[in-house]
């Protein structure tokens, strides 16, 4: 059975999405959007300073297994998003789902049919899925 609300979503941006129909047109608007995603972060940092990026080289020890190296790894985040830049984040990452949507839409995709068989490709691979 498949998820309602993921393709109600889906449908809604087929009905609403007018202006920007061309592919030309959903594919810039995706692309813009998630540049607006990395603005939103990185505003996140120098303006707001609500979290910091401390990047360092990873450091792994030679003897870790696969499984173990999660432990090891870390994001270089600091900090917690404050509740004005969690918003404008949300935001940012929900019109980029809305381009996503209208992407699928072009090529007559089903957004919760990919995410499915991403979902089971990632369970079945497990750490060793390296997308």
């Amino acid at each position: 059975m498949k998820d309602l609300l993921c393709d109600q979503f889906q449908e809604a941006v087929g009905e609403y999405l007018i202006r920007h129909r061309s592919i030309l047109d959903v594919l810039a608007k995706l692309q813009e959007a998630n540049a607006r995603i990395n603005r939103a972060i990185t505003k996140s940092v120098t303006q707001c300073g609500c979290i910091r990026i401390e990047a360092v080289k990873q450091q792994v020890p030679a003897d870790v297994s696969l499984h173990e190296m999660r432990n090891h790894m870390h994001t270089h985040l600091s900090g917690q998003l404050c509740e004005h830049d969690r918003e404008i984040l949300e935001a940012e990452i929900g019109n980029s789902l809305f381009y996503l949507a209208a992407l699928c839409n072009q090529f007559d995709l089903n957004l919760y049919d990919i995410l499915l068989k991403e979902h089971k490709k990632l369970v079945a691979l497990g750490v060793f899925n390296f997308a």
